[in-house]
């Protein structure tokens, strides 16, 4: 392969070796292209912004499945179970993991790819445990971009588990199609310690772990749960929340699941809604990259890196407002732009 010339300081294979190989379904250079996107380093960034440009007329749209659910939910479990089921169906299955809580120890998920054992191994799958590091390249764009990759690469289910507990249901649920929640038995217990607002997210409500001693209890759940969902309006319009009842141990409801899936999808094809969500999507995002692009050119900038050290300086004695600081680094930054 005869290698394209790349800017001054960026190493590694450039944007077209990266979109060929991405292309071509080769998963360690699908896995290089992500590790890529997920670079701070503003040598990276352009290279990266050519790399999504050259695969995004190449790809063919998935169906985005996000998945959360309370601690002990068995959130790995279910989409091992759900996963493997899809690539038996003959689907190519990705899944993504998303932790914006993680932002405080700037960590990997790593444990996810060992508890998916199955989708590890099989050859339709492919797990990414991604970092969500730094402000600068911030999670929302990082997945986003990830899953245009693994559309190019030619899987057309993305499955996006977020990790963390608070604003990842929130975040994820502004880049799937259909939101997936993952509960155990006991309704009223657990709704207490789900964030406000979690509730009016999901497009359908797992009662997992509906098996042994537990079915009834989970059955008990479920019943609760669509009392619930009842009072509430759907996320999605013309579609019916409802709560079902699951054992991705046993693997009993899983392909009920996908049914359910399926009739979503049928639905809102039909009704315009899947399109138009998309596209409210594709806005948000579009608004989204205007704001990270502006961050990330005003941090980057020459001289601004050394004037912020001094004014952080300035602001721990209290010598200068904030606001004066902001409003000259600000009009410096305008000047060279």
């Amino acid at each position: 392969m005869i290698r394209k010339k790349r800017k001054a300081g960026f190493d590694g294979p450039s944007p077209e070796e990266y979109a060929e190989g991405v292309l071509e379904g080769n998963r360690v250079m699908l896995s290089k292209a992500i590790t890529l996107i997920e670079s701070n380093a503003p040598q990276h960034f352009d290279a990266a912004q050519s790399l999504i440009q050259k695969i995004t007329p190449e790809r063919k749209p998935s169906l985005r499945i996000g998945i959360t659910g309370v601690p002990g939910a068995g959130k790995s479990t279910f989409i091992d179970a759900f996963g493997s089921l899809l690539c038996d169906k003959g689907h190519k299955v990705a899944i993504l993991a998303v932790d914006p809580s993680s932002q405080v120890s700037k960590g990997s998920i790593l444990g996810d790819k060992t508890r998916m054992e199955r989708m590890a191994r099989n050859p339709r799958g492919f797990v990414r445990p991604s970092p969500s590091s730094g402000v600068l390249g911030g999670v929302n764009r990082k997945t986003r971009e990830t899953i245009l990759l693994c559309e190019a690469a030619g899987y057309d289910i993305i499955l996006v588990e977020t990790v963390g507990v608070g604003q990842g249901e929130f975040m994820v649920r502004g880049m799937v199609d259909f939101f997936l929640l993952l509960v155990l038995t006991g309704a009223g217990d657990e709704l207490q310690t789900m964030k406000k607002g979690i509730m009016e997210l999901p497009d359908l409500v797992v009662v997992n772990k509906a098996d042994g001693e537990n079915v009834a209890q989970a059955k008990k759940a479920m019943q609760e749960y669509n009392t619930i969902l009842h009072f509430l309006k759907p996320y999605t319009e013309g579609w019916t929340t409802e709560a079902v009842t699951a054992s991705a141990l046993k693997e009993q409801g899983i392909s009920e699941i996908w049914g359910i899936i399926e009739k979503f999808k049928e639905i809102t094809l039909g009704s315009g809604g899947f399109e138009e969500r998309r596209m409210e999507q594709q806005k948000d995002w579009f608004y989204e990259s205007i704001k990270e692009q502006l961050m990330f050119r005003f941090f980057n900038s020459k001289g601004i890196k050394e004037k912020i050290r001094a004014f952080e300086e300035d602001l721990k004695k209290e010598k200068v407002a904030v606001a004066a600081n902001v409003q000259s680094l600000l009009d410096e930054f305008f000047s060279k732009n």
